[in-house]
């Protein structure tokens, strides 16, 4: 992006990588073969509308399955040593989308298809955190892991918003079943609480579940700035939960970090924010 390109004390500290795209099997760990198939017809007949929100055009399947390959790459570039922790400006975004259907921007579910992909590649990650920030509910993720007790599904959004799901009562079914836990936050919120609210989440879900890679669901449309959101939060709010996370995953896991871009809508202010997150990744 361009905001950490321009950054001349950051940018040489970074190892750039091309995603590759995703093969096809690798995707549909997390989505049914019939949803690969609606995605591919309609970017091959130019179809621009797979829901009210979310158009597709020629290109659209290429991009898709790079933002899912690029995620698994991350994967085993944590795993191997070759970075500590990732951060993924993944277009188009993920975690609306649900095993069998595209919505809210989002084709393929680059952080569910992530937590698969550890899992089946990599012997030694069985447990899986996903932490969701975004301004919206990852029904997506939370749907494909519902009943699975080795992902930890957690989000903290505005609610009642878009796309009305994710509430307190929300823990998983099955055998997942207090694996799941929803964080709804009131539109307006003021962000030292939403941080406090964050943190304390965190330390809840560290005392019952140690996993062995955290996926984060970047989503800085909780920025006060974003126009798709009512949160309050700022750069410095963003710092303090990136840290929070680091934390949890240096004592988890080794500080196995995957941060994967989801909304963020205010180009005025994402790059701004996108590289404050990164350079905290990056600190020691």
């Amino acid at each position: 992006m361009k905001a950490l390109r321009a950054d001349a004390e950051l940018w040489p500290r970074l190892s750039e990588v091309e995603a590759p795209p995703a093969p096809r099997g690798v995707v549909q760990a997390c989505h049914t073969a019939q949803h690969f198939k609606q995605v591919e017809r309609a970017v091959s007949e130019g179809r621009g509308y797979l829901d009210a929100d979310t158009t597709v055009s020629l290109h659209s399947l290429d991009a898709a399955l790079r933002a899912a390959g690029g995620a698994c790459r991350a994967v085993d570039a944590v795993m191997s040593g070759e970075a500590d922790n990732v951060f993924l400006p993944l277009r188009p975004p993920g975690h609306h989308a649900t095993a069998d259907r595209a919505m809210g921007f989002c084709l393929f579910n680059n952080v569910a298809v992530a937590a698969r992909y550890a899992q089946s590649r990599h012997s030694e990650i069985e447990r899986v955190a996903i932490v969701d920030w975004d301004v919206h509910h990852g029904n997506g993720t939370q749907g494909i892991f519902y009943d699975d007790p080795s992902v930890f599904f957690f989000s903290a959004h505005q609610y009642p918003w878009y796309p009305g799901s994710g509430t307190r009562g929300e823990t998983g079914l099955g055998r997942g079943r207090g694996y799941t836990l929803n964080v709804p936050l009131r539109a307006r919120t003021p962000a030292a609480e939403h941080c406090r609210t964050f943190e304390t989440a965190l330390e809840e879900i560290g005392a019952k579940f140690r996993p062995d890679l955290v996926i984060i669901s970047a989503g800085f449309d909780a920025h006060a700035g974003d126009p798709l959101g009512q949160l309050m939060l700022e750069d410095e709010d963003f710092i303090r939960m990136t840290r929070a996370v680091k934390e949890w995953a240096r004592d988890a896991c080794s500080g196995r970090v995957l941060s994967c871009l989801e909304g963020g809508y205010n180009l005025d202010t994402l790059g701004e924010t996108v590289r404050a997150h990164v350079r905290t990744l990056a600190e020691d």
